[in-house]
């Protein structure tokens, strides 16, 4: 679409909508989206909040939706929920795919629209195959519910179609489980995978042992982690290693198909592959027709604004913006829900006719989990590891969790996966038609999601 020079009008006096209040929208409902709502709260503002989808995303636990360690429901909640009694808040189901500026309207894939007086982009990241998308069929990546019920449900039938097949290349190939990345996500993945081949199908299958299905996790960079410190790297290596992870590192892949994957030369026949090497920012910056990095990110001023239009913020993994040393702002939901709180105050703040706040990013650490018993936390000068590391790493968590009944079945699950290596969610979802291409075979069958 084509993209108009915008109005004359400045957010620094702000205009009242048709109603007399200053008109917010919030694209996108992730932790930065509903931070911002919620510190919207008593302003003399009117919010319309619209996602694509009717729920919030918990997105660092979604990896333990796709191993089966914890439902659905427990890491996503209906943002109409979250937002409850917010009479200020109006939320709606749509999907934006533009932005007039000219006008100050966003523009929805259905042909209607909504008028705005300050617009929030926070419309997160999409997965980055790096010129290879073809790829995403064969490993899909892990940013929203689907992608976790579909892993989820290729990683269960690859074990359930071993326990039946007879050919043991095929069935090698069945447990054969590739990850590529070795960021937190990456390395989360592969640890759980081990644990759950390894350990709790272990007791449950007949005709094939669990406990020979290899896990192997590609780095195209020279250590695992590489966001963290080399010491922690090191650790979180040793570790995947004594769960029967294959680390293999500075080997990039260079095809990926349903049947194999092919890297550093060497051809591996698998049938189950995650993606987690990688992320590419929404199409915010092709909206505004704004500057954006070489991930798609919208490049964003100090304050959090676009350049050339104040009236506009973007916030989360869909922006470059860097700290106050020049290293980058890293896309993860603490800078989220940080850029949230200052996009409000600074709504606020110009509401009341006072300065705007300054945006500081403050780094709360790095966190991974190695299993169910290890992670890594990176607080910068002081680091942790092990066990002690992996009760901070749960609590803070939980801590974050929407919803006391949400924060007790998730603390209760992993007591449970603690104690007796069981992990209850082990259901095989989506059916045939929401998932082409993972029928099993004979008669097997897979329930309706």
């Amino acid at each position: 679409m084509s993209i108009q020079t915008p109005s004359a009008a400045s957010p620094l006096q702000p205009r009242p909508g048709p109603g007399g209040k200053h008109r917010v929208v919030i694209v996108g409902g992730g932790f930065g989206g509903l931070e911002t709502a919620k510190r919207l709260r008593g302003a003399d503002v009117e919010i319309t909040l619209v996602d694509q989808r009717n729920h919030h995303i918990f997105q660092p636990l979604l990896y333990q939706v796709a191993t089966a360690s914890l439902a659905t429901s427990e890491v996503a909640w209906p943002i109409r929920g979250i937002l409850r009694g917010r009479e200020d808040v109006r939320v709606l189901l749509g999907t934006v795919n533009g932005v007039d500026t000219a006008s100050r309207r966003v523009l929805l894939a259905d042909g209607d629209s909504l008028p705005y007086d300050t617009l929030v982009l926070a419309t997160g990241a999409r997965h980055a195959y790096f010129g290879h998308d073809e790829w995403e069929d064969a490993a899909p990546g892990l940013k929203t519910i689907e992608d976790a019920t579909l892993l989820r449900r290729r990683i269960l039938l690859a074990f359930e179609q071993a326990e039946r097949e007879p050919d043991p290349a095929r069935r090698d190939a069945l447990l054969t489980f590739v990850v590529v990345g070795a960021g937190p996500t990456g390395v989360e993945m592969a640890g759980t995978i081990a644990e759950l081949a390894h350990v709790t199908l272990a007791p449950e299958f007949r005709s094939i042992d669990t406990r020979k299905a290899r896990v192997l996790l590609i780095e195209a960079g020279p250590r695992v982690l590489g966001g963290y410190h080399e010491s922690l790297s090191a650790y979180a290596q040793a570790e995947l290693e004594r769960l029967g992870v294959e680390v293999s590192l500075g080997q990039p892949v260079t095809e990926c198909t349903r049947d194999h994957v092919v890297f550093g030369g060497t051809t591996l026949p698998a049938r189950t592959m995650i993606w987690a090497a990688g992320v590419r920012a929404s199409p915010a910056a092709e909206w505004l027709g704004a500057p954006a990095d070489r991930a798609g990110r919208l490049e964003v001023a100090p304050d959090l604004t676009v350049p050339g239009h104040p009236e506009i913020f973007a916030i989360g993994d869909t922006v470059s913006v860097a700290r106050a040393d020049g290293r980058p702002v890293p896309g993860i939901a603490p800078a989220a829900k940080q850029g949230g709180r200052h996009v409000a105050a600074t709504i606020r703040a110009r509401l009341a006719g006072r300065d705007a706040p300054r945006f500081r990013y403050i780094h709360q650490g790095s966190l991974a989990q190695i299993g169910k018993r290890k992670a890594v936390i990176d607080f910068g000068r002081i680091r942790l590891r092990g066990a002690i590391a992996w009760w901070i790493w749960g609590i803070a968590h939980i801590f974050f969790l929407i919803g006391m009944r949400t924060r007790l079945a998730v603390a209760v699950n992993w007591l449970w996966i603690h104690t007796r290596n069981q992990r209850s969610a082990r259901l095989i979802t989506q059916g045939e038609a929401q998932a082409p291409g993972d029928r099993p075979s004979g008669t097997l069958r897979a329930d309706a999601a």
